[in-house]
Formats: structure tokens, sequence, C-alpha cells
């Protein structure tokens, strides 16, 4: 059977995922009514965003074609890149309204660098305000912009609708179904393998990881050459050489979103296999030893850096039952099985200290855990430092924002005192809202999303893309609130909150239990408050007038992890259990923070 190779690859929420969904269930791959998506983990589900790679296989006019859905937000970029090494074409889907945004113009440029041919698929179109024509032209311009060959710029356009399940070569076609669309693929991808392939050694190269609790750790990766069998022995070669064996345990092909088990699989087929339990990603698996290893896949580095540490505060183990060091590094251990955006040294006793991607990668581990029943403690994020010829470099990034036009002025102002540097700006047809991209350290867009909010009312949309590491911009004046701290433990009243939240911004509601140093809002003057939240009211046998009116508590801004990660300071601590998300102290007794502070004048 012939086989095609393809990822789906996109900004994020341009609807790559619900138009694979949609040529799975053309394809028969899933039931018209059965409600099956690639998008299968919770978080996924809830957030409406892919964050793990994925993949899927449709059976159309007797081919098989292997579909790796990628995430489309900056925190998982790596995941995309490991992809693109492993498939011969790209479908490219642009929203007809937004057209190309940030992670549009990363993941092409890592496509057209490895020398593939996308097809540009632009989607939405029954959107009101799409306008498919001028991001046809916008897409032009992006490959142009990003050095494309002749015959790249000459790529094929598709015009869809993945929620209605409708493809068109025209804008003015009829059409019912996908069909054009999967009539592209077979004509613009080439096939996966030539028949002298098959008798070739084996090479195979994993670009993802999966794990089973029966298997183990699992490898997803392409056949480049060869057949591959079960109870096979296999030499396993790092990029560097290095050489070890290994044997074959199982063998799975995919078959819709479901692994099926073969006895043996063939060159330009993607497959998971289990029996090797260090495999790594980048790494070959041949059949001889004196084969050379494929070239390495490059992962991107992390940005961000925290510790991870087990909770210490007074409510420890009343919401979680996995609370212990040895259970915490025994969960980040087994992330490491499979997320390797993901670094953690575990050489420090007292505390994890995790690397990552950006504050979702981080906030996503954090969530799943706490689901899990985890209880723990970490520290504000750090951007991570680099050392080359004597200068200091730091993770930048590229940030592109879309806000109504007399909003931006408000983001100009913001974006520059935190060192970002205006690269473009340019307002669409109407002038209402304006496009601006920005350069700027990761440090300086720690803490602006809620502002940014705040700034532009929710009306403006922010996004950002890893640029890489440069010079070290200087020091950033970031303007901290002071934060409100319980110097008491009990449940909070309504009568103390509603004295309260006059001073700042409330983050619990009455009836919440608090303990001594727990942060339970922020004070908008900039220094640290020492407040009581349980205080009642005073009662005597007089009535006044006033007396007995009703409280009317402002509703509080109640954290995420997200928000929380964002507004830390350096010396305090978010308590992460299943039920509660908290902001605290590092030292929970004022007495002590005051000693604190004195020593370290």
């Amino acid at each position: 059977m012939e086989i095609r190779n393809i990822a789906i690859i996109a900004h994020v929420d341009h609807g790559k995922t619900t138009l694979t969904d949609k040529l799975m269930k053309q394809t028969g791959m899933v039931e018209e009514d059965v409600s099956v998506s690639m998008d299968s983990n919770d978080l996924e589900l809830e957030r409406g965003i892919t964050i793990y790679s994925k993949n899927t296989s449709v059976f159309y006019k007797g081919v098989k074609i292997n579909i790796v859905d990628t995430p489309g937000h900056a925190d998982f970029g790596s995941e995309v890149e490991r992809v693109l090494r492993s498939i011969d074409s790209v479908l490219l889907v642009v929203d007809a309204q937004e057209g190309p945004m940030p992670q549009t113009k990363f993941v092409l440029k890592k496509s057209l660098e490895l020398g593939l041919k996308p097809i540009v698929v632009i989607n939405k179109i029954d959107k009101p305000a799409a306008r498919p024509e001028i991001v046809h032209e916008m897409v032009f311009e992006l490959f142009l912009d990003l050095g494309a060959t002749d015959e790249q710029l000459d790529f094929t356009t598709v015009y869809t609708n993945g929620k209605a399940g409708i493809a068109k070569i025209n804008l003015k076609d009829e059409s019912k179904d996908l069909s054009p669309l999967l009539d592209v693929i077979l004509q613009k991808v080439p096939p996966a393998a030539k028949e002298s392939a098959q008798n070739k050694p084996l090479e195979i190269q994993p670009f993802n990881l999966g794990y089973d609790n029966f298997l183990g750790r699992l490898a997803v990766g392409r056949i480049y050459n060869g057949k591959v069998r079960q109870a096979d022995n296999v030499f396993i070669k790092k990029p560097s050489g290095e050489t070890r064996q290994g044997k074959i345990a199982k063998i799975f092909t995919f078959r819709g979103i479901k692994r099926e088990e073969v006895a043996e699989a063939n060159a330009g087929d993607v497959v998971m296999i289990a029996g090797l339990p260090d495999i790594y990603i980048g790494e070959t698996i041949c059949s001889n030893e004196d084969q050379k290893p494929l070239p390495a896949i490059k992962i991107d580095e992390p940005t961000i850096s925290l510790n991870f540490l087990v909770n210490s505060s007074p409510f420890v183990g009343r919401e979680g039952k996995l609370i212990t060091n040895r259970q915490i590094r025994e969960r980040l251990e087994k992330e490491l099985e499979v997320n390797v955006g993901l670094r953690v040294d575990f050489s420090l006793s007292e505390y994890y200290k995790v690397d990552g991607r950006g504050e979702l990668h981080i906030a996503i581990l954090l969530e799943n855990m706490r689901r899990e029943g985890y209880e723990l403690q970490v520290s504000r994020p750090h951007v991570i430092l680099k050392e080359e010829n004597g200068k200091t470099l730091e993770p930048f990034e590229e940030v592109t924002i879309d806000v109504p036009s007399e909003m931006a002025g408000a983001v100009i102002e913001k974006m520059s005192g935190r060192k970002g540097i205006m690269t473009e700006m340019k307002q669409n047809q109407n002038q209402k809202h304006t496009r601006i991209i920005f350069e700027i350290p990761t440090r300086g867009l720690l803490g602006y999303r809620g502002d940014f909010i705040i700034d532009t009312r929710g009306e403006g949309i922010l996004c950002t893309q890893v640029l890489g590491f440069k010079p070290y911009a200087g020091d950033i004046a970031n303007h901290e609130a002071g934060a409100m701290i319980s110097i008491e433990n009990g449940k909070a009243l309504s009568y103390a909150l509603y004295n309260l939240q006059n001073r700042g911004t409330l983050y619990i509601r009455e009836n919440t239990q608090v303990y001594e140093g727990m942060i339970i809002g922020n004070v908008s003057k900039g220094n640290d408050l020492n407040v009581n939240p349980i205080k009642g009211k005073h009662l005597t046998n007089t009535r006044a007038a006033s007396s007995d009116e009703a409280i009317r508590l402002t509703p509080p801004n109640e954290l995420n992890l997200e928000r929380a990660l964002e507004i830390m300071k350096d010396d305090e601590y978010l308590e992460v259990t299943p039920k509660s998300v908290r902001l605290r102290k590092m030292m929970l007794s004022e007495t002590d923070r005051i000693r604190q502070k004195r020593k370290s004048k």
C-alpha cells in the first residue's frame, strides 16, 4: 500500500484539529455520530488547544495517509520541530480572517528550511469577516520574507470550512466534503518510500515518545529504510555514534487514532515501538552495527526555570494524597519520559530545579499533577541566562499584538517600559484594529499578560514566539503591587473583607480558610500590608441607623495557575493542591520576615 506522511501545522485556534477530526470522519476512521477528537487530553478539551502532538491515519483511494496533529502554542514549539523532520509535506492552516500569526511564521520557517513544499489551507472561510483572497496574498508575502525557493512559492491553496467539513480549490466551487483536499494530498505529497527502500538495512528515527504502564517507554518514529519485525535484535545509535543493543518487543501502526499491533512494518510507515526502555528522540534504530546514525533532531532549549518543593504550609495534606519528596521526584521522572522540552535537576536535596519552555508549559505540568492528587509548592519563574564569549545572553521573544486602535498607545507605552522594541505597526483596512510586533526579553513579558487584559479591556490578542538568545537587555523596572498578607489562621469573614477590598484586589471569597503568611490579595500602593481577614464585627447592645446595612463584596480576582505564576514575587511560593491555588510568603511569620529584611540590608 502506498503511504503519504504529512503534518498539520498552524497557529493556535486556527482550526487544524477540527479539520483532522473531519478528515477522520469522512474517510470512515470514526463513525459520523461518534464524538472522537484528536484533542483527547482533558486539559486540551477544556482549553481548546493542542498540547501534545498526536498521530492518526486515514485511508483514501487505496492510499494510507499518516497525519500528525501538532500543537499551535509557542510553548510547545519543540513538538512541531521534531515532527517536521519525519514527514514529506505539511498542511499549513491559516485563519481566513486573522491571517498568518507568530506561530504560523515559526512553523513555516522550519518547514521551508527542511526543503518541504507546504500545501496552504485557508480555513474558516465561513466567518463573517473572512478575507480569503487578502490572506492568500499575506501568506505569499510571508513565503517571500522567509526566503522560500521558486518551487516552494508555487504552493497549492485549498479553501476550507473545517467545522462544516468542506474544501474547495476555488472559492466559487461547489463542495460537499473534504475530497478536494484529500485529492491534493495524493497529487502533491510524494510517496513515503520507494520500492528500493524496502530492501535496504533498517533505519528508524523516533520523533516522539509515549508511555504505557505495561510496556514502558514507547518510541514513535518513521521507518526510513527496511522492515522491522517483532523480536528483532537491533542497534541503537546516538548522533555521536555511540552504540548499544536492544530488542523490539511490540510494533504498532495507526488506524485512525487507534493503535494496531502488527507483526512487521515497512519503509515509509510511522510506527510505535515497545521494548527499548532507554530510547530517546533523534536516535537511530538500525539493523547493522556499522551503519551511520541519521542526522540529529535538535530540541529547543528551555527559557524559564523554577523550583519544585514539598508543600510546607499549615494546610499540607488536607487536599492532596501525594505530598512527599519521593512521590514528587517519581512524578517528575515519569514526565521526563515523554516531555522532552522539560529538564529537571535532581542533584539538590531541598528542591528540584525544573526548566521549561514557558509559563504555559510549566502550568500544564502543574495542572496535570494537581489533578492526579499531588500537592506541592513552586518558586517564582526566572529566565535562564547563558554566558557566551564573555557576554551574558537571555531569551528573547517576538510578540504580535492585535488591539483596537485607540488602545495601541497604552500597549506601546507598557511594552517599551519592559525593553520591548517595536519592529512593525500597521492598521487593518477599516483602521479600527492595529497589529504591533515587538522584540522583547522574556523577562519583560513575565507578569505582563494581566496588565494587557486590563489595558485592552479584554479585546486584545497577544501571541509570542521564542526568537532565541540575545545579549542581556539590562534592568527592567517592573511595577509590582504589594501583597495583602494574612496575620491570622481561620475563616475569612465578609465584614473584614469588606473593609479590605478598598485597599487593593482580593483573591479570596468570604468563608475561605486562611493561614498566617497566606496572600489574600494585592495592594495598589506597592508595599506589603499585613491584615486580619478573620476580624468580625464588634457587637454591642446599641443599634445605630447604619449598623444593619448589607455588606456588598466586589467579586474577587481568584487565582489560577498561569496568573499566579505571573504575579508572584521572589519571596513567595505558589502552593498547588488538587482543589486550591494559593500564594504565600516563604516565611509565614511577620517577625521572621522583618528579621530577614534587616539581615539583607
